[in-house]
C-alpha cells in the first residue's frame, strides 16, 4: 500500500475530559516527523474527530499504541462465562461502546463495575498469571525476542493498560465505516488506514535497549537508527511525544517493507477477532 503520511497517536485511557498523555506526530514519505499541536492538551473525541478530517486530505496510515481487541484464541471468548459478549472485534467495539458511557471515551466503569471479575487491579484479586492472557500477535513478538506486551486485562499501574485499551476501542467504534481498520477491514489503494502500534518494537529496531527516552539526544539516536533525519525541537520532550515521534517515523520505515500487511501468522479468524500489531511480522 502506499501511503503519503504516518502519524503516531500516544494513548491514554485516563479518567478525564483532557489528557497531557496524549501526543501526536507526523512525517511524510521523508524528512523528520513533527509534533501535531505540541503543548495541546488533547480529548479523547477531539483526536477522532481531527482523525477523521485528516483522513480525507492524503491517504495516511495512523497507529494508535492500544490492543484493539483482548485475547480470542486462547479461550475462544473474550469474558469467558458471560452471556451476550460478540466474539469479533467490530461488534465488541460496539458493546463496549454500549456498555461504557463514562466521559470522553473513557471505559472506567467498563472494567470497574461491569466486567470487574475479569481485570486484575491488585494482589486482593489473587494470582495475576490467573488474569493476563495475551494475543497471537504478542506470542509472536516473544519468539521474535520482543518483550512480551502487557495483557489487555491488567487494570494496575500508572500505564493503565486495560484501560487505555478499552477507551481505545469504543474510539475504534466511532471510526467504524468511515475509514478502514487494519487488519480488521482491507486496506483500499489511496485511502487513509488506523492499525494498531507498539513503540517497543521502534526502539528494538533502531537499536536502543531502553523503553523511554525523555532526552532530544537519545530521540535523535532513536530516529537515526530508523534512518530518519533528526527531530528539529527547542525543547526538551516527555516521552508521550518522543513515543509518538520514533513510532511515526519507525511506521514509514516498516510500511516499506515487502511484508508489513502481510505478516506470517496472521489468519483471517483472528484479523476478525484479535488484531494484529502493525510491526511484528
Amino acid at each position: 500500500m502506499s501511503f503519503t503520511r504516518f502519524v503516531a497517536i500516544d494513548w491514554s485511557g485516563a479518567k478525564g475530559r483532557r489528557h497531557k498523555g496524549i501526543a501526536i506526530a507526523a512525517c511524510g514519505p521523508a524528512g523528520a516527523p513533527r509534533l501535531v499541536r505540541p503543548g495541546h492538551v488533547w480529548s479523547r473525541t477531539e483526536v477522532a474527530d481531527w482523525l477523521l478530517r485528516e483522513a480525507t486530505r492524503e491517504p495516511t496510515l495512523f497507529g494508535f499504541d492500544f490492543s484493539f481487541a483482548p485475547p480470542f484464541a486462547e479461550r475462544g471468548a473474550y469474558l469467558p462465562g458471560e452471556h451476550g459478549v460478540p466474539e469479533q472485534a467490530r461488534e465488541f467495539w460496539a458493546y463496549v461502546d454500549r456498555r461504557a458511557p463514562d466521559e470522553d471515551l473513557g471505559a472506567a466503569s467498563f472494567l470497574e463495575q461491569i466486567h470487574r471479575r475479569h481485570f486484575y487491579f491488585g494482589i486482593a484479586d489473587g494470582t495475576k498469571a490467573d488474569f493476563v492472557r495475551f494475543r497471537q500477535c504478542d506470542h509472536r513478538l516473544n519468539l521474535a525476542g520482543g518483550r512480551k506486551t502487557a495483557s489487555a486485562y491488567d487494570a494496575i499501574g500508572a500505564a493503565q493498560v486495560a484501560k487505555a485499551s478499552f477507551s481505545g476501542m469504543r474510539l475504534l467504534h466511532h471510526l467504524s465505516g468511515k475509514v478502514p481498520i487494519w487488519p480488521m477491514d482491507p486496506l483500499e489503494a489511496g485511502r487513509s488506514a488506523v492499525v494498531e502500534i507498539y513503540t517497543r518494537i521502534y526502539l528494538r529496531n533502531a537499536g536502543m535497549s531502553g523503553t523511554k527516552l525523555r532526552s532530544r539526544v537519545d530521540l535523535n539516536r532513536a530516529l537515526d537508527g530508523l534512518g530518519s533525519p533528526p527531530a528539529r525541537l527547542r525543547f526538551e520532550p516527555d516521552d508521550h511525544q518522543t513515543d509518538a515521534l520514533v513510532t511515526a517515523a519507525g511506521m514509514r520505515a516498516h510500511a516499506a517493507r515487502s511484508r508489513a500487511f502481510a505478516p506470517d501468522g496472521l489468519t483471517p479468524s483472528l484479523a476478525r477477532t484479535e488484531g494484529w500489531t502493525f510491526g511484528i511480522v
